[in-house]
């Protein structure tokens, strides 16, 4: 991208000419992108293949908050909270479209960071941007952004497959995300209370890049391919763990015992969790925007994925009738509930 040297203004290029502006760097990467951003339509051939096609929007003051999020980060997680559905489909992501509604307070340099965030995702991914939409906004900035995947019929992978004995498992780390996003909260508390005071982050890099610059898994449908294993049932963990273990049991019409003991979280997230007062199992239930994958597999492919140190098993699927269930690390059985990205519970 450009160098920013000041403040251009975006009426200043008009419409078509910020898209002809911000889009003159992109690349073609896949042979499946016929025909990318400048004509009514983008034009893709799969040649057989099946079309894995998911949207997500982010709306400032909800998702996210500029005082802390820099805007090249923001144009990175737009990409890897929409890529990573495709991968949750066992799918590869090809295409993405863009769309804005931005305010009058953005200059074209800021929407270059913006797009250099971007872009940096789509090389990561190896994903094409071949089209979408701006328009104003009376206040804040919208991004919607639809995600286009492909895959073998016979690769495809739903949130409806599992089935009662079936081993539950999840990538990574759970919690980071939220307890990062508590502490960028809290400094900017800090600033606006007494603005000569500089946030206190040292130490911190792995939480706040956990919630800032969130890496999608596109690891696991190649090394799951590699072991030879097709999960049964699979989503993406974007609001939280116990949130989409109900989505897979309501989907695949089973329940699930969930053992606490089991969930992996990293001893960052831990101690900043505690630090907040906050129980560190309940921000990996209900904190959200880890983007992990949490899928399931039948038992009989457990001596392949036993020794990888980025699959933890965390549970196993059990009849519908039994309910879904956390185990305690005392034993005890509580039914699982969803709080939700929003609503964590402090720890007494």
């Amino acid at each position: 991208m450009l160098e920013n040297t000041g403040r251009t203004e975006l009426s200043s290029l008009g419409e078509f000419g910020l898209i002809k502006h911000l889009t003159q760097f992109i690349e073609i990467k896949n042979e499946s992108t016929t025909k990318g951003i400048g004509d009514d339509a983008a034009v893709i051939d799969y040649k057989g293949k099946k079309m894995v096609v998911s949207t997500d929007m982010l709306v400032e003051g909800v998702h996210f908050d500029l005082a802390y999020v820099p805007l090249k980060h923001l144009g990175f997680k737009a990409v890897s909270v929409n890529v990573s559905d495709i991968y949750a489909m066992n799918a590869i992501p090809r295409q993405i479209t863009v769309s804005i509604a931005m305010s009058n307070r953005f200059s074209v340099e800021a929407m270059e960071e913006f797009y250099a965030g971007m872009m940096l995702a789509c090389h990561k991914h190896k994903v094409d941007i071949v089209g979408g939409d701006t328009t104003t906004n009376k206040s804040g900035l919208v991004i919607s952004i639809t995600a286009i995947g492909e895959a073998d019929e016979d690769e495809l992978v739903y949130r409806d497959g599992a089935k009662e004995g079936d081993l539950l498992c999840v990538t990574g780390d759970l919690g980071a995300a939220y307890v990062g996003l508590q502490l960028l909260e809290r400094e900017k508390q800090i600033f606006m209370e007494s603005p000569g005071v500089q946030p206190d982050l040292e130490g911190n890099d792995y939480i706040l890049e956990r919630q800032l610059k969130p890496e999608a898994r596109k690891d696991i449908p190649v090394l799951l391919k590699k072991l030879e294993v097709k999960p049964t049932s699979m989503i993406d963990v974007s609001d939280g763990l116990a949130s989409e273990i109900l989505h897979l049991c309501t989907q695949s019409t089973t329940g699930c015992n969930l053992y606490e003991e089991k969930i992996p979280i990293d001893p960052s997230t831990y101690n900043m969790a505690r630090e907040f007062n906050l129980d560190p199992t309940v921000c990996a239930l209900s904190g959200g925007e880890d983007y992990e994958l949490l899928f399931t597999i039948d038992q009989s492919d457990f001596p392949k994925i036993k020794a990888n140190p980025d699959i933890t098993v965390i549970g196993h699927m059990t009849a519908s009738k039994d309910g879904v269930n956390l185990i305690t690390k005392g034993g005890t059985s509580h039914p699982l509930t969803a709080q939700g990205w929003d609503s964590l519970l402090k720890k007494d």
